[in-house]
This record gives structure tokens, C-alpha cells and sequence, in this order.
């Protein structure tokens, strides 16, 4: 095939052929598809097949790919030229954007990448609150900066360890860990470094182990903990921010953070994120305050161009209800098939971020996502492949819903769930899936 050709190909000029680790498709035991072109819900791979796409771009895409608007605005855009290096009026508009979607935000930086933005989050907690440890949740992934590769998840929880090669012992020692969903793990850990926490980071959401929502109250007493400890509490919202509703995981859970990190689907598809909060935290920003960070394609126009488009639409307040509809009726319909093929399955859902764990027990931390049948979902992710869906090569990642999935599409989706868990089931390679 084309694409394990091009795969071998790959492999002799970059590090595992690819660009980013989970691409490789080694949580799956196969070579990569590569593709050729997405149009709507579809993605095309280089040997001509079409996939129901429910990676997006890992999220990026809430609108599906190529939006004639999104298109449009980039085309537009890089009529005029595609880097400047300098202030432009766009830059000026999105921040506006984010600023009135967000009650926390009262002003923002924009830089490049999740993990940029987080890099900057950290920097910022430590130079405000004069203190060196940084307090992380297991199995929250952050990016790959130094401080943030200590017990992560994503690829990293497969392709990682605890402390990364190159990451120095004396970095890595200034970021603690704490168990996600459990107040008083947090706790302890501000009670044996009492006053020299600066900041605990969090995915409002953890959507890095799969989907796991928070437990009711959680977010609210890490607040709390926060305030009491004079620590800030920076939220990572690079993957829910604008896709659970407008404003973000904060606005549904009523939990303002200090600071917030943001990405993917503020860059329309292009490579845009964004750190905003408190002004007062903000403007120990160079060149207003002493806290250096720059970037040469900060604020790239074709960037601006392709977020400030895909934001627009998101502001329709009826975007989010039909997505939730989509969202409602693909959860039903994998449940069912679960149901009808007895396999063991246990779904986390929020808005249009979906994960399957097979396992019959509830899913609400990093522990209970491992202990989850990975085995069974390689089986499974190879049978979907298969019947033309295109799902996130790892255990560990969430089905992003896009708005161009077609009612057609949710059917097709829910028939090859069914398929492929009944050719899993039958196989009698995959015992495992059936749990005592």
C-alpha cells in the first residue's frame, strides 16, 4: 500500500517517520494511514479510502475540515501576506473575542502551540507568587515542555517515562503530582509544601486519558485549596475551551481560574493558542513587566484570520445545541451496541468529547483509564479502521464530534461500533474483553 511505502519512507528521515509520537499508530500494533485531503466529516488517505473522521486534527476541527468560511478568511488573509513579525489589527480582534467569551480572562497573549501557552502559564504563577513548585493532576497532559513530562498521559503515558530522558531531576523534583478527582490528594500535597506551591494546573475536563469529567464539587474545593494556599489555579482548557460551549469548561462548571490555557480550536486548524487571566498576573508580561517570553509567529496572520472565522460561528448559541444533539445520539447508539454485542464498555461523555472504556467498572481517574482492556481496544480500533471510521490510535484519547458529522454519518458510526464489536467479541484472540 501507499501508505506503508510512504511510511518506510518517512521512518529514514524522521524520528519513527513521524512528527508527533502517537501518529506512529504504535498504541495499535500497525502502520499509519496516511492522509491526502479532509472535506466536512471525511478525511481521504493517500490510497484513495474514505474515514469518518473523529480525530479532527485532535480536536482542532470542531467545524469539520475545510469550512468554506475558515477557507475563505485564510485565503484572504495570505493575499496580503502571511507573516508580518508586527502588530496587526486581527491580533487585536481575536483577543477581544476570547476576552468576552471568558469572565477569568481579562487579558491575553497569543502564542503558537498548547504547550507554549502552558510554558507561559508556569512562568507567569511562579514570578507572580515568588514560589517554585508547580502542582500537576496524573494523567493530565500539559504539552511536552520539562515541567509538565512527570506522570503524563496521551502518548506520553505509553511512549514516557515517570521522568523523561533530558528532563533534569533538579526541573522535574519542582512539579508534584496529585491523583485527578481526589481533593484530598491535592490537599496533602500543599500540606508537605506548605507555602511554596505557586500554581496547581488542571484540565478542567481530563481529556488525555480519555474522557474523565470532573466530580461534582472537585473543581470547586481545588478553587478553595488554591485560595487558601495563595497558589494560582491555572485551568489548561487547550482541548475544551470552545468546544464544550463558548466560555469553556469554567462556564459550565462556575469555577473562575486564575489563569487559562488555550489551543486547537482557537486556531481554526492553523497552529494558534493563548494564554489570558487576572490583569494583574497578565501584565508581568514583557514588555509591560519583567516575565520574558516572545515568539516570531505569535498572532500569524493566516492564523487570526482562521481563528477569528471559527469563532464567529461558535458564537451562534444554536451551534452548541445542535452539537450536543449529534453527541446525544452517537452515545446512545455505541451504548446500545454494547449492550447487544456484551461487551463490557463504559462511556464518559460531555459535549461533543466522547471516550469508550472497555471495562464494566466506572472510569474517573488515570488508574481506572489503564486498567480499562487496551488489549481489546487495539482489536477494536483495527475493526473500525476497517468499516471506514478514523478514531484517535490510542486507549488514552477522546472521539472529538465535529459539526459537519451528517445524520448519514452518526448511522454509519453506530453500525460499524456494532460490527466491529461483535468481529472482536467472536475472535478468539480478544478473551479478555469478557470480565469476570
Amino acid at each position: 500500500m501507499k501508505s506503508n511505502r510512504q511510511f518506510k519512507k518517512a521512518c529514514r528521515l524522521m524520528p519513527g517517520g513521524v512528527n508527533s509520537p502517537v501518529r506512529a499508530f504504535k498504541s495499535v500494533n500497525c502502520a499509519p494511514i496516511f492522509i491526502a485531503k479532509g472535506k466536512g466529516s471525511k478525511i481521504y488517505d493517500i490510497n484513495g479510502n474514505e474515514y469518518i473522521d473523529y480525530v479532527c486534527s485532535w480536536g482542532a476541527l470542531i467545524l469539520g475540515h475545510s469550512h468554506p468560511a475558515v477557507i475563505k478568511a485564510v485565503k484572504t488573509a495570505a493575499q496580503n501576506g502571511t507573516s508580518f513579525g508586527a502588530p496587526t489589527n486581527a491580533e487585536t480582534i481575536l483577543a477581544g473575542i476570547i476576552v468576552d467569551a471568558f469572565d477569568s480572562i481579562d487579558k491575553v497573549r497569543l502564542v503558537s502551540s498548547g504547550t507554549e501557552a502552558v510554558m507561559t502559564a508556569i512562568r507567569l504563577g511562579r514570578a507572580f507568587t515568588g514560589k517554585n513548585y508547580i502542582l500537576k493532576m496524573s494523567g493530565c497532559y500539559h504539552g511536552h515542555s520539562d515541567s509538565m513530562l512527570v506522570s503524563a498521559g496521551s502518548g506520553s503515558a505509553e511512549f514516557s517515562k515517570p521522568l523523561c530522558p533530558g528532563v533534569p531531576k533538579s526541573l522535574s523534583s519542582l512539579t508534584l503530582v496529585a491523583e485527578y478527582n481526589d481533593i484530598d490528594s491535592a490537599a496533602k500535597a500543599f500540606r508537605k509544601y506548605k507555602n511554596k506551591i505557586a500554581a496547581c494546573i488542571i484540565e478542567p475536563v481530563a481529556a488525555n486519558m480519555g474522557v474523565i469529567l470532573p466530580k461534582p464539587g472537585y473543581l470547586r474545593a481545588l478553587r478553595k485549596l488554591c485560595d487558601e494556599n495563595k497558589a494560582l489555579l491555572i485551568f489548561d482548557e487547550v482541548i475544551t475551551g470552545f468546544r464544550l460551549c463558548f466560555g469553556g469548561a469554567q462556564t459550565i462548571f462556575k469555577i473562575k481560574p486564575d489563569l487559562t490555557c488555550l489551543g486547537k480550536i482557537i486556531g481554526g486548524g492553523l497552529p494558534c493558542a493563548a494564554v489570558g487571566g487576572r490583569a494583574d498576573i497578565m501584565d508581568m508580561l514583557a514588555p509591560q513587566g519583567a516575565v520574558y517570553q516572545a515568539g516570531t509567529l505569535s498572532g500569524n496572520p493566516l492564523a487570526t484570520a482562521a481563528a477569528i472565522a471559527t469563532l464567529k460561528i461558535l458564537k451562534d448559541k444554536r451551534f452548541y445545541a445542535r452539537l450536543e444533539e449529534k453527541a446525544k445520539t452517537l452515545h446512545r447508539g455505541i451504548a446500545e451496541a454494547a449492550k447487544k454485542t456484551a461487551v463490557p464498555t463504559t462511556i464518559n461523555r460531555i459535549g461533543s468529547l466522547l471516550s469508550c472504556f472497555f471495562t464494566k467498572k466506572p472510569v474517573k481517574n488515570f488508574n481506572d483509564a489503564k486498567a480499562a482492556d487496551t488489549i481489546l481496544f487495539k482489536a477494536f480500533f483495527a475493526e473500525m479502521l476497517k468499516n471506514g471510521i478514523y478514531l484517535a490510535p490510542s486507549p488514552f484519547e477522546a472521539m472529538f464530534i465535529s459539526a459537519a458529522l451528517t445524520k448519514k454519518d452518526v448511522e454509519k458510526t453506530i453500525a460499524a461500533v456494532h460490527n466491529s464489536l461483535k468481529a472482536v467479541s467472536a475472535d478468539k484472540k480478544w478473551p479478555r474483553f469478557k470480565e469476570k
